[in-house]
């Protein structure tokens, strides 16, 4: 039953065929979508990459309607047939081709198929890891098909719009030499050179400071990139940045840049007019306001400063807080007084899966506190919550006493919650903001040191180069670090990178690298550091993320043609695997029992 596709040759796609071609004689393939038998009609939606099409096999036709009658879903077929207009009662307005339909006087079937393991309908999804492992039936679904070609366009627009601004594209190496940047390496082992390994890059970022260093002005790379980390939601093992490195840059100059390839994408692919210039926001700000440093700017949800109005309480967990170093904020949640106990003993939940020891409440009612831990409340410091966090009737308080970033990432949580509840993120908005003045140091109390807060190739901030000479001072230092946040979601990192080498040197010192680990790791970095190294600063937005956020895709999963699962693995090629004792004893290692 299954035809020669020699001598075939394809003229039009099922999903460009419109009125255009009305009477013109067409040869389309793809694979048979749906098949209605109306006894005296045989109906067949016949789809491809472009789209779907309907093409209709009469009975005297007997050659065709014979094969017609005997394919099922998902066969492969062509067909030569006329295109014609649909009758007005039969125009289906929810298809791009639905004004038309091709009259068929040839069919070819040129593959069959049995039953498919998970249906390709996103009404009747099968379970993740069934559809991932068949992935490439899973990627035969309208709405992950349409994703991949957003991700072509955007891939496609960004090259366009570097191109046009003198950028050139140059690849770096994947097997590099390992130097851990917060994530472990995945590692390569050598059978060349036995007990050596190379490392599947974080991120090119050395390679393209070194580039600049070479004197190429202005570099971009669709990269390739690995990390060997605990995965969420929102991240991959492998992933896919848009590197960018320019010498003689400002950052005012890289924020015009990406506002302006951001504008480019959404006009080009969404054809959505993005507001530019993105606003701002210091880290320290988006901290106190939002309570991360990622905030979704849709909804205007900040948190209150109560430390000073607690500053005296009776109340002991406000002033075990406070004694402790730590702090008390709040965030009032509109019109949430209503809330249940269940519903508020669900926040409590919330608030302690993300590290906190618990929450406090308070209602406003008639003016006045009621409710949750309003009893230890004085009625000035009862006043002073409600004027400084402007609270109305029927509003809940809530309330974290903690350490500073603990409280934050508390009342973050809820904030995002609480949002999502009652309904106040609004759709078909993309809310940018750049996040700035980041701190360059990060202390980690438990090892007694200090450790890149973001990134360790960053230039600080002029005036704050000075302190780097002061151990009294490291905590406070910013870097020239900037961050691409939309809708909650970070989309770009970038910064102004060090291109002096006795700066760079003091950089490694406060984070305690040894002579000889200084040497092995980053030696030849520091080298090149020497010969003349140029001002220069880049930024990596991420392309999964930005199609993501475009294709408002459920999880990043979705915007991947083969991606892996949240334990890093891929089902439908069964890696990572075992592999032969040949192979251990050619590169001469020996697995641990």
């Amino acid at each position: 039953m299954i035809d020669n596709f020699e001598n075939l040759t394809r003229s039009h796609y099922c999903g460009a065929l419109s009125l255009a071609q009305l009477g013109q004689e067409v040869r389309i393939m793809g694979w048979v979508h749906k098949r209605r038998d109306l006894g005296g009609l045989i109906f067949i939606d016949l789809r491809d990459v472009q789209g779907l099409v309907q093409v209709i096999i009469p009975p005297e036709n007997q050659s065709a309607f014979f094969k017609a009658e005997k394919v099922r879903n998902e066969y492969v077929i062509a067909v030569r047939g006329m295109v014609q207009a649909r009758s007005a009662a039969n125009i289906n307005k929810n298809l791009a081709t639905g004004e038309v339909e091709v009259l068929v006087s040839e069919l070819y079937v040129l593959n069959d198929t049995p039953p498919l393991p998970i249906q390709i309908n996103d009404l009747a999804l099968a379970d993740e890891d069934l559809r991932l492992t068949y992935r490439y039936l899973d990627l035969r679904r309208e709405k992950l098909q349409s994703i991949i070609r957003m991700r072509h366009q955007i891939t496609k627009a960004i090259r366009e719009y570097l191109n046009e601004r003198d950028f050139y594209e140059i690849e770096t190496p994947v097997l590099v030499k390992s130097t851990p940047e917060g994530a472990r390496d995945y590692l390569v082992p050598s059978r060349i050179q036995p007990g050596k390994f190379y490392a599947l890059p974080q991120s090119p970022q050395m390679l393209k400071q070194l580039l600049m260093i070479a004197g190429f002005d202005r570099y971009y790379q669709i990269a390739r990139c690995f990390r060997d980390e605990d995965l969420r939601a929102d991240r991959q093992p492998e992933f896919t940045q848009i590197d960018i490195e320019l010498s003689f840059v400002s950052q005012e100059q890289i924020f015009e840049l990406l506002e302006g390839m951001m504008a480019h994408l959404f006009r080009e692919v969404l054809h959505l007019e993005l507001p530019t210039p993105f606003p701002r926001l210091s880290y320290y700000d988006a901290m106190n306001r939002f309570g991360c440093d990622k905030p979704d700017l849709r909804f205007a949800l900040e948190l209150c400063e109560l430390s000073d109005v607690f500053k005296n309480s009776q109340f002991q967990v406000f002033s075990s807080a406070l004694t402790n170093g730590g702090v008390i904020k709040g965030l009032v949640i509109p019109q949430a007084g209503v809330f249940s106990r269940k519903q508020l003993d669900e926040l409590v939940g919330l608030a302690r899966h993300v590290g906190g020891k618990g929450l406090a409440f308070v209602k406003v009612q008639g003016g006045s506190l009621e409710a949750g831990i309003s009893k230890f409340l004085s009625p000035e410091e009862s006043q002073a919550l409600l004027n400084r966090c402007q609270a109305r009737d029927g509003d809940l308080v809530a309330i974290a006493a903690d350490s500073f970033e603990m409280a934050c990432k508390i009342l973050s949580a809820i904030r995002i919650e609480a949002a999502s509840r009652l309904k106040l993120i609004p759709e078909d908005t993309f809310s940018f903001v750049w996040i700035t003045s980041f701190p360059l140091f990060s202390f980690n109390s438990e090892h007694k040191r200090w450790e890149p807060a973001h990134h360790m190739f960053t230039l600080p901030k002029n005036e704050h180069i000075p302190w780097l000479d002061d151990p009294a001072k490291t905590g406070d230092i910013q870097g020239q670090l900037y961050d691409l946040v939309c809708n909650g979601m970070e989309l770009s990192s970038g910064s102004i990178r060090c291109h002096r080498y006795d700066l760079q040197k003091k950089i490694f010192d406060i984070l305690g690298f040894s002579a000889e680990e200084l040497q092995e790791r980053f030696g030849f970095f520091l080298e090149a550091l020497k010969y003349g190294a140029p001002p220069h600063g880049g930024i990596a937005p991420g392309l999964d993320r930005i199609v993501m956020i475009m294709s408002k895709a459920d999880s990043i999963r979705d915007v991947i043609a083969f991606p892996k699962t949240l334990k890093a693995t891929d089902l439908m090629l069964n890696a990572p695997d075992h592999v032969s004792e040949e192979q251990w004893r050619e590169l001469n290692l020996k697995p641990i029992k």
